[in-house]
């Protein structure tokens, strides 16, 4: 009878061994699993935070009255303003490439230092706003009126204009844009 009892004693102790392997081995494979979850959530999170550089939305402010509105060194790309009351508002060191200010009020804005490359300025009203160091590379703006404007160092290179309003500029260009290093005067063809 002992032979029968220590038999299954050691059944025992060996079912007992082989259960506590299963779960040594459940508890391992748990541990490494939390381990490399843990790691790639880290390594996507740096290269969601870090790698990736945040892109620009492209806004619509069609017709709205922004009247002094704060737009400084903001990005706004693609964005839009047609028809926008934007009078005294402020567009300086802002990123204002492909944006529409067609038919817009940007009477006394500040644009300083602003890229509006590519920008639709047609029939804008751009009356004593500060346009100096702007960069208007490409920019359309036929029938935009920029009575009293400041156009210090700005570039108007093959910026469509009225050649009434070019003749008006012209009397007011002088410097030279520091970004492109172009005068302002050779941008607007002034004799």
């Amino acid at each position: 009878m002992n032979s029968r009892l220590s038999d299954r004693t050691t059944g025992s102790a060996l079912a007992l061994s082989s259960t506590e392997l299963e779960l040594k081995r459940k508890t391992n494979h748990h541990t490494w699993a939390s381990l490399l979850s843990l790691f790639l959530w880290v390594i996507v999170t740096i290269t969601a935070t870090v790698g990736f550089a945040p892109t620009a939305l492209a806004l619509e402010y069609n017709k709205e009255i922004l009247v002094e509105a704060d737009f400084s060194g903001r990005d706004l790309t693609d964005s839009s303003f047609t028809k926008a009351n934007l009078r005294q508002s402020n567009f300086s060191r802002a990123n204002l490439n492909g944006v529409s200010f067609f038919a817009a009020n940007l009477e006394s804005a500040n644009l300083e230092g602003s890229d509006l490359r590519n920008s639709t300025l047609d029939s804008a009203r751009l009356v004593r706003a500060n346009l100096t160091n702007a960069l208007l590379e490409g920019a359309f703006a036929a029938n935009a009126r920029f009575d009293g404007a400041i156009i210090d160092g700005a570039d108007f290179t093959d910026t469509l204009l009225r050649p009434d309003e070019q003749k008006k500029l012209c009397k007011l260009a002088k410097g030279t844009n520091p970004t492109t290093g172009r005068d302002t005067r050779d941008t607007l063809f002034c004799p």
